[in-house]
Formats: C-alpha cells, structure tokens, sequence
C-alpha cells in the first residue's frame, strides 16, 4: 500500500452548471494549491467531441470502429489533455513536491461543476512534457504513481463513515431482449470477495445464511425492488450490472440505466440518474437518522458516466448519485467489456473488502484492466466520483484493522464448530486435527502480515496492542488443542503467545495488560511442562509488582470499558499474587479484593458488556483448562461474582 498525498483542483467558469457547450473560446477558472488561479481553454468544439467520442464505443452505426482508428484517437484525446493539465502550472509544481517521496501514492481530486467538463475524458491524459511518465498515460505510469477522481463541489461536506460493517446488494438486470449479463461471474467474484468474512458452515443450507447475511441479490430487478429492499436494509456496497441505454428528454439525449419495468418486468425501464438515486438512498420508516446511503456504489454498466447533453439539468448516472450523497461511485464513460466488468468486481470488492484504501485500488486497477484487457481501452473507461474528509485515512485504517480482527474470528469460529462437532461424534479426530492445523497456520500467516505492515505507521502503544492480539491469537490456539489432548501443538502455541507478550510489554511498558498476560502465560507454560512454580517469584516478583503499580497509578484516569478493563487487570494481578508475591501472599485478602473488583467491572459497564463477559471467560480458564490449587479458590471467588451478573 501507498503513502498518499492529496492535490485538489478545480475547475471553475460562471454561469449555471449546465447550458453551456465546450468551446475553445470558453474560458475557465483553474485553482491548485496556494497558487493563484489561472485561466485555461479546452480546444474542443462540443459537436467535435462528441463525435470523438463515439469512435472510442467500438461500434458506431453496428459497425466496428479500426483498433488501429480507435487507439489513434485515444492517443490524441489523451494528449490533448495532457496539455490542457500543462496548462495548470501549480500543478506541475504540486506534482514536482513528489519526485523527492518515492513510494508516495498521488491523489490527484478533480472538482468540477459544470456539466459540460463531464463529457471530457480526462482518465485518458497523457502525461506532457515535464510531468512524471512524459509520452506515457499520466494514471498508469509508475514514476510517481497518480489517481485521479471527480468530484462535485458541495457547500457542506458530505459526511462519510467508512468503517460500517458491510452489506452488499448486488442488482442485475437484461429486460426487454437485451443481451444478457453475465450475472453468474460478478456473483461469483463477491461470493469469493466476502469468502474471509463468512463462517463455514458444514450443510449447505447454513451456508447460504451466512452468506445472505452479507449479500442480498436482486435479479432482473426493479426500481419499486431496489426501492423497497434499501428502505428495509442498510447496505454499505451496491453493485450494479445492468446495460446502458439512451433515452430522449424533451430536445436532447441522456444515458440511463437499463431496468425491468415495475408494471411489466419483460419490458425496459430506463432510469436516469435522479430516479435511481432516490430508490438507493430512501427515508427509513424505522429510524429517525435521515437516508440511508450506501458509502460504495460500483456501476457495471457502459456509459454510466456519460453525460452527452448539457442543455438541461443532471449530469451522468455517476454524477447524479454522487450529487445525491454517496460518497464513492465507480462508474465507465465507454462500453465496459463484459470481462472487464468482471475483472473490475472482482479487484475492487476483494480489495476493498480487505481494507485497502480506495485510491490505491483505482491505481491497481487501471493497471490490471491494461494488463489483462490489451485489446480494449477499458482501463481508460473507469470513473470515479469521491468524497474524502479530512480524516479518511484514519477512518480507512481503523476499517482494515477490524476487517482483520474479523477475518481472524471467523477462523477461531470454525475452530469452535470443529471441536463442538467432535464432541458429538459428527467429525472424527483425524478430520479435526487436519483442518485445526490449516486453520491455526493462516490465523498466525494473517497475524504475521498484519504486523509486518510497514506501510501503517504506528506508536509504540499501538504496537503493542497489535502483538498483544498475536499472543491472544496463540493462546486461542493453545487452547484448541488442549482440547484435542494435543500437548506438543498446545505447548508450542503457549510459548508462541509468551514470546508475543513480552515483546509487547518491551514495546510500551506501560501496557500492564501484556505484562499480566506474560505473567500468566509464564505460569501456565510451567504447569504444562509439570516443573512447578519454584523461583517464578523470586525471578518475577519485581515485573508483578511494578504492573500492580502502573495500573494504580493509572486508574484514577480512566472511566467506562478503559476503567473496566483495569479492573479486570486487577483482578487477574491479585490471582496471580498466589504464584509471584512469595510469602507476603494472604488468600482471603486476595479473595475479597479479587470478588470487588469484579463487582466494580459490572457497576462500571453493563453486565453483558463485552468486558464482563472476558473477564467471566479468562477466569474460566484458570478453573477449567489451567486447574492448578494455588489459583483455584481465586478464580471460583471472581466467576461467583461475574456468573451472578
């Protein structure tokens, strides 16, 4: 992943947003960075673009354009552009600040209000003389990386929460004996997309529930369907593969969407851009927080960005929805190639989905679509229309850390289900411990590249936190196999998760949780092996005693989960007071503050709460898995505590 770096310019001129046609004697308003504005010409005729235009749909009239005719007038519109940028000299300057930061991703956001700028394909550019990858497409070369997105100015910021949890619809339509799409593959490619993030299921049946519950389907769908089914459901990501189609507004022609009529599903409804964006993004009945819009919508479909007509009000499909508030719409302004538009799903839902921020995603698939469709100018054809608020990456952080958290439980879930299943006798053990084994290799691979990502600067607490989850991860898994009477794979994933605490609590030695867990785990690992615990207080005793110390003095600073958790660190510290205090240790006393501090987790924080329910766990473990006399006493007076919540 890159390191990105915004560079915003706008494209102003006077007047209303449309009835205005291109000309080379229309001039307008360009404004980047802190330099002043400039006044720069389009040397396009709008009759004369238009026409340019339809060389590059591949067909005109039912008869196939040259490739050699359709490449030449991509060249020469994409130079043509690439001069119109050169014109921008702050732009260049902008660009320049970049050559000294290899690595860095170029944002470049491309504002623009008036409608006639739609039709111009500025994805084509090709970079000028002085700009990275002169001679070569500006949004393929890889001297300085660049990604360009449109955007529609706005008084207010659109407000964008990146880090829902996703809900996918995917709508399809091929009415009235139009060709049909091809449905099955984009299915196919979400259906692997959202693979990491279902629970495997054993029958078929509970299969497809997991799987509906990230993906609703609409087949040859309607607007009253897609209406109907975004009112009842939030969804985050709509996919849409359906055929674009012209249709007459009063004196001049737009491009719409071709959908199934709601009066007669055989025939075509074609939408526009205005009626689809009030189906997709309705008043819900059951809230009180306004309309529901998705964050992503991807639009399978050829001229989905087209604007064509300016004379009246509304832009393109993709314009129109992204002025209707969905913050990201990935769109085509040509004839997208039926595996084009699969290549294009597959890349953006897999990547996405992952946590990758979108920018990068655009640059990786310009650049996929080049190298796997060379016949076509497909990569040329995506738009995207973005909103990005000024904390974006942080929000998109915040998504892939918990899309890899997730990731990680639907692994410990199927875990669960295979132990579960052994005890009824419905999986044998030789099944189990084959499936255990792959299972517990990708959870630590996934961990292994979560904390290798050095693309993510982190502080020391925050790395810390990250290989405290590694440690947890190993003693899941120690656990598991415990379970199995695995002693050798337990012990491994024990030592495993010793070693991740202790570099954690290295890390930020501040964090009393990882010290209290290496703590644990240090006496945990010892019962295993059966050496007792001689010498763990003489040798630790000073390491209990200084996360005893941290936590108190950071106590008084803490309230509602944070304050929570402390005290379950407290609570765990004085059970382990029975291996590391030496003879200073009392049992009664480290009983009574033990069941306080307990009731001090549920008065903080509601007695289902999450931290509550973790603690009630952790404890379990001492009495269940970990039994050991010295500890038994305690953990039972805390479990007395938490079980009656």
């Amino acid at each position: 992943m890159f390191e990105i770096r915004n560079i915003k310019l706008e494209i102003l001129r006077p007047g209303p947003a449309h009835n205005q046609l291109l000309s080379p004697l229309t001039p307008y308003i360009a404004l980047c960075g802190s330099d002043g504005p400039v006044t720069v010409y389009l040397p396009f005729e709008q009759r004369q673009l238009l026409s340019r235009l339809e060389r590059l749909r591949y067909y005109v009239g039912g008869n196939a354009i040259a490739p050699s005719q359709r490449e030449a007038e991509l060249r020469d519109l994409g130079e043509i552009i690439g001069l119109f940028f050169g014109q921008v000299p702050a732009l260049l300057a902008e660009l320049g600040n970049n050559r000294a930061e290899r690595g860095k991703l170029v944002h470049l956001r491309l504002s623009l209000s008036a409608f006639e700028l739609g039709l111009v394909p500025f994805e084509t550019a090709i970079a000028p003389n002085g700009f990275p990858g002169s001679g070569s497409p500006l949004f393929l070369q890889s001297n300085i990386p660049i990604t360009l997105t449109r955007e529609v100015r706005r008084g207010q910021p659109l407000p964008v929460k990146w880090d829902r949890p996703p809900r996918i619809l995917f709508i399809f339509a091929s009415p009235g004996g139009l060709a049909t799409v091809p449905a099955e593959n984009h299915l196919l490619a979400l259906r692997r997309a959202i693979a990491p993030w279902v629970k495997v299921k054993d029958s078929v049946e509970d299969q497809v529930k997991e799987v509906k519950k990230m993906i609703t389907v609409l087949p040859e769908a309607t607007l009253d369907q897609i209406r109907i089914t975004c009112a009842d459901t939030e969804f985050t990501h709509v996919h849409i593969l359906a055929h674009g189609a012209p249709y007459d507004n009063n004196i001049d022609k737009h491009y719409g969407l071709a959908l199934c009529s709601s009066s007669n599903p055989a025939e075509i409804d074609i939408v526009d851009g205005e009626r689809l964006a009030i189906a997709l993004t309705p008043e819900r009945a059951t809230t009180s927080t306004g309309r529901n819009r998705p964050t992503v919508l991807s639009l399978a479909t050829c001229d989905s960005a087209n604007v064509n007509s300016v004379l009246t009000l509304g832009g393109s499909i993709a314009h129109e929805l992204h002025a209707a508030g969905i913050p990201w719409v990935f769109a085509s302004q040509f004839p997208l190639w039926m595996r084009a538009s699969t290549i294009c799903t597959e890349v953006l839902y897999k990547r996405l989905l992952k946590g990758a921020d979108p920018r990068c995603i655009l640059y990786e698939l310009r650049q996929r679509l080049r190298t796997s469709c060379p016949e076509t100018h497909d990569w040329a054809s995506i738009v995207t229309y973005a909103t990005v608020p000024w904390n974006f990456e942080k929000q998109v952080d915040e998504f892939r850390d918990k899309q890899t958290r997730d990731r990680i439980e639907i692994k410990f879930a199927r875990i669960d289900d295979l132990l579960n299943n052994r005890k009824s006798e419905s999986c044998a053990d030789e099944t189990v411990s084959s499936e255990m084994k792959v299972l517990s290799e990708t959870i630590r691979k996934e961990l292994k590249e979560w904390l290798d990502d050095t693309t993510v600067p982190t502080t020391p607490k925050e790395r810390s936190e990250l290989l405290g989850v590694s440690a947890a991860s190993e003693k899941r898994i120690g656990i598991a196999y415990h379970k199995l009477s695995d002693k050798a794979n337990k012990l491994q994933a024990y030592n495993n998760s010793c070693e991740f605490y202790r570099k954690a609590f290295q890390t930020d030695t501040t964090n009393s949780w990882v010290i209290t867990q290496y703590l644990s785990m240090l006496a945990v690992i010892r019962q295993e092996k059966g050496d007792g615990m001689t010498g763990l207080a003489e040798k630790y005793g000073q390491l209990w005693n200084a996360a005893l110390l941290i936590i108190d003095m950071q106590l008084p600073t803490l309230a509602g989960q944070d304050l929570a958790w402390a005290y379950g660190t407290l609570a765990e510290l004085e059970l382990l007071e029975s291996i590391y205090a030496g003879e200073e240790y009392k049992e009664e006393t480290s009983k009574d503050l033990i069941a306080n501090y307990c009731k001090e987790i549920i008065e903080t924080c509601e007695p289902d709460a999450f931290a509550v329910q973790s603690t009630e766990r952790q404890f379990s473990r001492y009495t269940d898995i970990w039994k050991n006399e010295k500890w038994d006493a305690l953990a039972k007076a805390a479990l007395a505590v938490l079980g009656k919540r």
